[in-house]
């Protein structure tokens, strides 16, 4: 999925044979959802031009399954973004469209667009541009597979920075918004799985489905769930609902949330707190 996976595995089958296990798991997901690949399962759909294609159960469930994230997150979330990811360069280096090509790509967008047949196992998009954009809860989920096929008592996941750990307690960071080589809070992960988003890296990449353009670079989220899954598709719905709203949509579905902002301030959940997070410096108000 073009980034780095670490992993420790204790208890359950051989470490060894555990690791191999987890890591062709991720192989698996990556060559059947990866709309990087031009060979994949989800890139067929994607240039199926509109018609219905037959996908295995795994799929079907998992993209229902996002489909109902962009309805709980008020359209924050949205797994069809692929022609506005292509209109903004994002994935062959940053350029602005004009008025036109946005609105058309506004148009060939939006999680509405995607259409399953749980009865046949199709999935169809309703728009010959449409296509999947995987980047905002693929992680997450490989991340869950992995673990289950792993079969192991203990262990983490560490997957381009989104972290999964479960059975002994591990210590875990989460960086400082305006110096990613800086840690801003330490907390204890177990059980759950931690995510971040921000802009800081990789300039404007989160993009805002309701309006079709980038976020603002305010700071960055962290999200800790206990489904990777689920934390991976907050911490960018959070991010693209901003520090306010983003606080009030957390608190009222008791999310684990952390809004860390450039100006330094830090703004957390009620379930945040819970987990005793330490600051690295004196807290920002």
């Amino acid at each position: 999925m073009g980034t780095e996976l670490r992993l420790h595995l204790e208890g359950g089958i051989d470490q060894v044979r555990a690791s191999e296990v987890a890591l062709a798991e991720s192989a698996r997901i990556e060559a059947a959802c990866s709309t990087w690949d031009p060979a994949s399962t989800w890139s067929r759909l994607n240039d199926a031009q509109g018609r219905p294609v037959p996908l295995e159960p795994e799929w079907i469930a998992l993209l229902a399954e996002v489909k109902k994230w962009h309805q709980r997150t008020e359209g924050a979330f949205d797994p069809v973004l692929l022609a506005l990811v292509r209109a903004w360069g994002l994935r062959s280096g940053a350029t602005t469209p004009s008025a036109q090509d946005l609105l058309e790509a506004r148009g060939a967008s939006g999680a509405g667009l995607l259409e399953l047949d749980l009865v046949a196992g199709t999935a169809c998009l309703r728009n010959a541009r449409a296509g999947l954009e995987e980047g905002g809860f693929l992680k997450g989920y490989a991340l869950d597979r992995m673990r289950k096929a792993s079969e192991a008592r203990s262990g983490w996941i560490d997957f381009g920075g989104q972290i999964l750990a479960w059975g002994r307690p591990k210590p875990v960071s989460i960086a400082d918004p305006s110096d990613r080589h800086r840690p801003r809070l330490r907390l204890v992960l177990q059980n759950a799985s931690l995510s971040c988003s921000g802009t800081s890296e990789r300039g404007r990449h989160i993009l805002d489905p309701r309006h079709g353009e980038p976020c603002a670079t305010w700071g960055a989220t962290a999200v800790v769930a206990s489904q990777a899954l689920m934390a991976d598709v907050l911490s960018t719905a959070l991010y693209v609902l901003g520090p306010e709203a983003g606080l009030a949509w957390a608190e009222g579905h008791q999310v684990a949330a952390a809004f860390l902002m450039n100006d330094g301030q830090i703004r957390m959940t009620r379930a945040f707190r819970d987990l005793q997070p330490t600051f690295t410096q004196p807290e920002s108000r």
